[in-house]
């Protein structure tokens, strides 16, 4: 068995096309759909992810709004940024680029944003939410991986078993409290898991979300189930230049697994799309409009 391969650039460019189809629906109600993001100092990776989501903005035809602070600034003045970025009513989405300068609370600005434009869903009002099953703003990119398991299984996924192989905030645990949405079986697993290959055969659905490179062995993968692997890792590759890695031996789990998504090229892709569908959504609900179908958990 060859698996199925899930190219997430072509999942991404639907779903960027359906948020485009969206912001003209609101547009002509009068509503533009406004995303902020704020940066502070001047970490490259971080900029140019941030020109991404910009450019994003505007090829989908909204509104895109940018803070840029120096290394330096301090905790009151980020704080006051993202005060006057909650009163703008231009604004829908708003976006902290982390991670944050060592001398600011993270924790603390995240949680200042306004829940309804917390497009990222690290509010801890957003995680609460999500957690008793009610309508929140979702974490890009569990979102991403919820849409393509949708696409892929339908109605299907009712009872599948999922492990989550991470426990993060920003991933593992919002993954898993989506899957639950879905009515799946549940596990999640780590890297202190006792007997995680025997954990991780169990499944139908295995989203791979620990940071560890190669670390899912084909070998763990119960034949024919979908993988998707959230994991992006530097490894030194030849000529000295890094290459990206998943969290799962690729090679070897395409061998058993019915899909699987590669890295690059996977997830990665939705992450941007799915926070531009997190702006249309804040935006349809701050003016009580119908939210767009197949955007949102």
């Amino acid at each position: 068995m060859t698996a199925q391969v899930l190219d997430g650039k072509v999942f991404a460019r639907r779903i960027r096309d359906r948020v485009a189809e969206e912001v003209v629906r609101l547009k002509a109600a009068g509503v533009t759909p406004g995303l902020a993001v704020v940066i502070v100092g001047d970490d490259p990776a971080s900029h140019v992810y941030v020109a991404s989501k910009g450019r994003a903005c505007v090829e989908a035809g909204m509104e895109s709004f940018e803070t840029r602070l120096p290394a330096d600034a301090s905790e009151g003045v980020l704080l006051g940024v993202v005060r006057e970025l909650n009163e703008d009513p231009r604004v829908h989405g708003i976006l902290v680029q982390l991670p944050l300068p060592g001398h600011i609370n993270s924790d603390l600005v995240i949680n200042a944003i306004a829940p309804g434009k917390d497009v990222d869903g690290f509010h801890v009002s957003n995680v609460g939410l999500l957690g008793t099953g009610q309508k929140a703003m979702v974490p890009c990119t569990p979102l991403g991986c919820l849409l393509m398991l949708r696409d892929l299984h339908g109605d299907r996924l009712a009872g599948m078993e999922a492990v989550v192989v991470g426990r993060s905030n920003i991933v593992g645990k919002p993954m898993a409290q989506l899957l639950l949405g879905e009515s799946c079986t549940v596990t999640v697993a780590h890297s202190r898991t006792r007997d995680l290959p025997g954990v991780v055969r169990r499944a139908d659905i295995v989203v791979a979300a620990v940071g560890r490179p190669g670390m899912v062995k084909g070998e763990w993968i119960k034949p024919g189930a979908t993988v998707i692997d959230v994991g992006i890792n530097r490894t030194p590759g030849e000529g000295g230049k890094d290459r990206l890695v998943g969290d799962v031996d690729y090679a070897s789990a395409r061998e058993v697994a019915g899909a699987i998504t590669p890295v690059p090229g996977g997830v990665g892709p939705m992450t941007i799309a799915c926070l531009l569908a997190n702006t249309v959504v804040a935006a349809a609900r701050a003016h009580g409009m119908a939210e767009p179908e197949g955007l949102s958990a």
